[in-house]
């Protein structure tokens, strides 16, 4: 078969068939059990199969770049998904947080920038959108580069209602990307935005 996704997808969500979304369970994320079938490379429509999705709100990552003093600023919080880690559950991360009902991702890194690290905005660059793990969560993530004055900024966040403890910390370029390279930032959002940042960092700071 000749590779024609150069011309984008040859399915689309009409060629999927959604016969039953079952509930597993319902807390403050869902769980279900979707019963489909589709339509296959080879011709034809698939049988009926199952897949369990985690379905969860969209999400936003913002990774704050002061290009004054060419320093990110980065929050560190306990993450009960890695409460197994080797190293350590305590992750250092960009301010992140879920899209509510009526927020653009716009919105989102506005206000749990406030909320993680204390602190406002200036320009806020859109970098990807991308799914963490599409074959059983269907979170989409928004990721941003948010500008802004690392001083004075620091201490301890969060929401009390929501028990968030996050210690934010100001780290010179250098030094994250040192923990990048030892391995320390071991999460889908600080690799991307990091990743980018090394490439646009000379052309951010050209514009001082």
């Amino acid at each position: 078969m000749a590779d024609c996704f150069g011309e984008g997808p040859r399915f689309d969500s009409k060629d999927v068939e959604r016969l039953e979304d079952e509930c597993l369970y319902q807390g403050f994320f869902r769980l279900e059990k979707r019963h489909l079938r589709h339509r296959l490379f080879e011709g034809g429509w698939s049988e009926k199969i199952q897949r369990e999705v985690h379905v969860r709100h969209d999400a936003v990552g913002v990774l704050l770049y002061d290009v004054e003093r060419d320093a990110v600023v980065m929050v560190e919080q306990l993450r009960a998904g890695a409460l197994s880690d080797p190293v350590s559950p305590w992750k250092l991360e960009p301010v992140a947080g879920l899209v509510e009902k009526g927020e653009t991702p716009a919105d989102v890194a506005r206000r749990e920038t406030l909320e993680e690290a204390g602190c406002e905005i200036g320009e806020l660059i859109e970098l990807h959108a991308y799914y963490p793990s599409p074959g059983a969560c269907d979170e989409r993530v928004t990721l941003f580069c948010g500008l802004v004055d690392s001083r004075g900024i620091g201490g301890v966040h969060g929401v009390e209602t929501e028990h968030e403890d996050i210690k934010v910390h100001v780290l010179p370029y250098g030094r994250a990307w040192e923990l990048l390279e030892a391995g320390r930032l071991d999460n889908a959002m600080s690799l991307i935005t990091l990743y980018w940042l090394a490439r646009e960092r000379a052309s951010l700071r050209a514009r001082r």
